[in-house]
């Protein structure tokens, strides 16, 4: 059976991220994109709500909700700020899942429950200056030494690099077993050998920490690793595959807000003595928006529904990230068109949301990357060897 109603639950959830955005989250996101500056305390706020840990287990001070809920917050966060759904996406779907998938009890009791409550930080160590797609080419190494490993290296583009007090990292303990010699480790932000360095003047998600982790024989005790040595590729690639999913369910939400805006514009702004949603091209750009927006929340439901079912959903996911990633590009696009100059202008919102676009076609897997795996899932051939 089909059945596209969300249950009561989903929707209150719904409805209290929403009213939240839109009191606490839309009015300011514009300050704090010309600040560069992460609001902790309207973080702290949407903690206190319940919904930054929504797919947690409770055992972890968690909702223990759903993984559609998962989306939905996902994508009213996305509605308002960008920055604030990429920092939800990175502490639960990179960071919060992953261990509660990999860890140790001890591991999982530590550092889950405070970034569920959304008062701590986790950040994903999997990119490097020469490592991008091709993570299995990562130059990081971590070298036995007694209890502990060394850990060298460097990992650029970090989400919350700069403010998390933990940190999955991956290097290889193995240097000649290429994904084979990937492990995972979680590294404790007072680490010694373990340095955050800020990147600023980005294009977009201005509001969102990112930085560069530098790591200078970073002692850490083998108790530390995420996962069996040897299987970090795979801690990786299913990180990936949480993350994936809540991207997509935020460019949902930034394609909405930026249909809302061309909407109402379209509705006010009078040319030709109508106003120009009477005009049949601009008609065109909203049916379109409209369109595809709904094709992207199906996807992201879609694949929800499988990760409820605990069934396999890598293809679904990377169908999603990639449809929506590329969707809301051309929705803001699209949204410009039809306030014309206006949109090049702070007046509105829509300069900020087309730069904050720009990078879900890069990040957590590029859209190319996103084509080769549905083609090998298709075709069963890779690509990548």
């Amino acid at each position: 059976m089909v059945d596209f109603a969300l249950t009561e639950e989903q929707m209150a959830v719904q409805k209290m991220v929403r009213e939240f955005v839109a009191k606490e989250i839309t009015p300011n996101a514009k300050q704090w994109d010309i600040e560069e500056k992460f609001p902790l305390n309207v973080w702290h706020k949407l903690g206190d709500l319940g919904v930054i840990g929504t797919a947690i287990p409770e055992d972890y001070e968690g909702s223990g909700m759903d993984y559609i809920c998962h989306a939905i917050v996902a994508e009213e966060l996305g509605y308002g700020c960008s920055s604030m759904r990429g920092s939800y996406s990175v502490n639960i779907s990179l960071v919060a899942k992953t261990i509660l998938k990999w860890g140790t009890a001890e591991q999982k009791q530590k550092y889950v429950p405070p970034i569920a409550l959304g008062r701590s930080f986790g950040c994903y160590g999997l990119t490097e200056p020469d490592s991008g797609s091709n993570a299995a080419g990562m130059k990081s190494t971590a070298e036995k030494d007694g209890d502990y490993y060394v850990l060298s290296g460097n990992k650029m583009w970090i989400t919350h690099a700069d403010v998390s007090d933990v940190s999955i990292v991956f290097a290889k303990t193995d240097k000649n077993a290429g994904a084979r010699g990937i492990t995972a480790f979680l590294v404790d932000k007072e680490t010694s050998g373990f340095t955050p360095q800020p990147i600023h003047e980005k294009i977009g998600l201005r509001a969102q920490d990112t930085g560069e982790l530098i790591m200078d024989g970073a002692r850490v005790h083998k108790d530390q690793m995420l996962g069996p040595e040897g299987k970090g590729f795979a801690v990786a690639m299913s990180a990936l595959d949480n993350a994936r999913y809540t991207v997509a369910a935020g460019c949902v939400g930034t394609a909405q807000a930026a249909l809302d805006i061309a909407k109402n514009y379209a509705r006010e702004r009078i040319q030709f003595d109508k106003p120009i949603g009477g005009h049949q091209l601009v008609q065109q750009l909203i049916a379109n928006m409209v369109m595809e927006i709904e094709m992207g929340r199906m996807l992201v439901w879609r694949a929800g529904w499988l990760k409820n079912q605990g069934a396999p959903n890598t293809r679904e996911t990377c169908m999603a990230k990639y449809f929506c990633s590329e969707m809301v590009n051309r929705a803001c696009f699209n949204a410009m068109q039809v306030l014309g100059g206006y949109s090049f202008s702070g007046e509105y919102p829509l300069e900020r949301m087309y730069r904050d676009s720009r990078i879900n076609t890069l990040y957590e897997g590029t859209s190319q990357i996103q084509q080769l795996i549905i083609g090998n899932a298709e075709l069963g051939i890779s690509a990548f060897v």
